[in-house]
C-alpha cells in the first residue's frame, strides 16, 4: 500500500512539473502568447458582429414606390423610416424608384435589397371601407434578408392596420368601452424562464467557449507532443525515468490549463462587450468547463500518437473540428437542421459540451437537469482515454 503511494506521488509529481515546463515554453513563445490572447477576442468579436441579433436590420437599401396620392401611402412611408429602438439609425435606408419596373432594376443591380410598391387607389379604398394591398418585391439572391424585410413589413402593416381598425370602431361606435379588444380578442404576452431580454449573443456565447476549449486540448496537446517528437526533446523525456502515464498526464495539465483560461477570457469579453449575463452557478461552470476539456483530451492524445509531424496532427484536427463547429449547435440550432444533420451531431461531443453549458449560462439549469449532457460528456472522456493510452504508450515507443 505505501509502495502504491509512493508510485502516485511520483507519477503526480512528475505530471506537475512536466505541465509547468510546458507552461513554461508557451509563456515565453511571444507569437503564440499573442494568438492565445488574440483568437478568443478575435472570434468573439467576429461574431458577435457578424451573426445577426433581435436588432440586425438596420440601414437595409429598401425601394418604396409610392403611387397613392392620399395620406395612407405617405403614412408607411414615415413608418420605414423610423429608427431602431436603441440605437442610431432607422431600420430602411429608403430610395424613390419611379415605377414598379425601376424598383426591380435597382434590386437587380444590388442598389436595394426589395422594394415596397403602393398602388394608385391605396388611400381610396381604404377610405372606401374596401380591403388595400400592399406589394412587396423580395429579393430572391437573398433569401433570408428578404424574409427578415418580409416580416418587419408584415408587423408593420399589422401595426398599421390595427390603428386603423381601431379609429374605425371608435368612429363608428363611439360607446365601445375598448376598441382594441374588438379588433384584437387575443394577444399573446412573452415570459422568459430568467429574467431580462433575449440576446442572441447569449446563445453563441457558450458555444464558443465549448469551441476553444475544444481546439486549445486537441490543438495544443497534439501540436505540443508533434513538436517534441520534431525536435528529437521527446526522446529524452521517454529516456528519463519517468512513466508514460506521467507524459500523457503532464502535457494534458498543461492544455487543460490553456484550455480553462481562454474560456474564461472568452466568458469575460462576451461579459464585457455584448452584455451576457451569467444566470447560473459559477461553481457549476467551473465544473463542466472542466468537463469539456476531459471530453476532448483523450481524442488529443490519439492524434498526438498517431502523428509523427505537426502538420499531419492539424490537418487531422481539422478534419475532425470543422463539422464539430457547424453540427454541434455553437452557431445554429441543431433542431432547424435536417435530421440526417441532427443524427450526426448526436455523436459529437461538442454538441453536449455546448447544450451543458448554455444550460447553465442562459436558463439557469441545476446539474440534474444537465445529468445526460454531464454523463455523455463523461463518457466520451473515458472511452476516448482507455483508448488513446494504449495507443500512445504502443506508438511513442518504437
Amino acid at each position: 500500500m505505501f509502495n502504491m503511494l509512493v508510485s502516485y506521488k511520483r507519477v503526480a509529481i512528475h505530471s506537475l512539473r512536466l505541465g509547468i515546463k510546458d507552461l513554461q515554453v508557451f509563456a515565453r513563445d511571444r507569437m503564440m502568447l499573442i494568438s492565445f490572447i488574440i483568437m478568443p477576442v478575435f472570434m468573439m468579436l467576429m461574431m458577435g458582429f457578424i451573426f445577426p441579433s433581435q436588432q440586425a436590420l438596420k440601414d437595409a437599401p429598401l425601394g418604396f414606390v409610392n403611387l397613392d396620392q392620399g395620406p395612407m401611402g405617405a403614412q408607411i412611408a414615415t413608418a420605414l423610416q423610423q429608427p431602431v429602438p436603441g440605437q442610431s439609425g432607422s431600420m430602411f435606408e429608403i430610395a424613390y424608384p419611379t415605377n414598379q419596373d425601376d424598383a426591380i432594376e435597382q434590386i437587380k443591380k444590388q442598389t436595394t435589397n426589395g422594394a415596397i410598391v403602393i398602388p394608385a387607389d391605396f388611400s381610396a379604398e381604404i377610405t372606401a371601407g374596401q380591403q388595400a394591398s400592399i406589394t412587396f418585391i423580395n429579393d430572391q439572391s437573398n433569401p433570408q434578408l428578404s424574409a427578415t424585410i418580409e416580416t418587419v413589413m408584415n408587423a408593420l402593416v399589422s401595426v398599421i392596420s390595427d390603428q386603423m381598425a381601431v379609429k374605425n370602431i371608435t368612429a363608428a361606435l363611439p360607446s365601445v368601452a375598448d376598441p382594441e379588444a374588438m379588433v384584437k380578442p387575443i394577444i399573446m404576452q412573452t415570459e422568459g424562464v430568467v429574467p431580462g431580454e433575449p440576446n442572441y449573443f447569449e446563445f453563441m456565447a457558450p458555444g464558443l467557449m465549448a469551441m476553444v476549449i475544444m481546439m486549445a486540448a486537441m490543438t495544443g496537446l497534439a501540436g505540443s507532443i508533434s513538436r517534441e517528437r520534431e525536435l528529437g526533446t521527446m526522446d529524452g523525456i521517454i529516456s528519463a525515468p519517468i512513466s508514460r502515464l506521467s507524459i500523457v498526464l503532464g502535457k494534458s495539465f498543461a492544455q487543460v490549463v490553456r484550455g480553462l483560461l481562454q474560456a474564461v477570457f472568452t466568458l469575460i469579453i462576451a461579459i464585457i462587450l455584448f452584455g451576457v449575463v451569467i444566470y447560473g452557478n459559477l461553481w457549476l461552470l467551473a465544473l463542466l468547463l472542466l468537463l469539456t476539456v476531459f471530453s476532448f483530451i483523450g481524442i488529443g492524445i490519439m492524434i498526438s500518437a498517431l502523428s509523427s509531424q505537426q502538420e499531419t496532427a492539424m490537418t487531422i484536427i481539422m478534419t475532425l473540428t470543422f463539422p464539430m463547429m457547424f453540427l454541434s449547435g455553437a452557431f445554429f440550432p441543431v433542431q432547424q437542421m435536417p435530421t440526417v444533420m441532427q443524427w450526426i451531431s448526436k455523436f459529437l461531443p461538442l454538441t453536449y459540451a455546448v447544450e451543458a453549458l448554455r444550460k447553465c449560462i442562459v436558463l439557469d439549469t441545476s446539474l440534474s437537469g444537465m445529468m445526460p449532457e454531464v454523463w455523455v460528456m463523461l463518457g466520451f472522456g473515458v472511452f476516448f482515454i482507455v483508448i488513446a493510452i494504449p495507443v500512445f504508450n504502443r506508438v511513442i515507443t518504437r
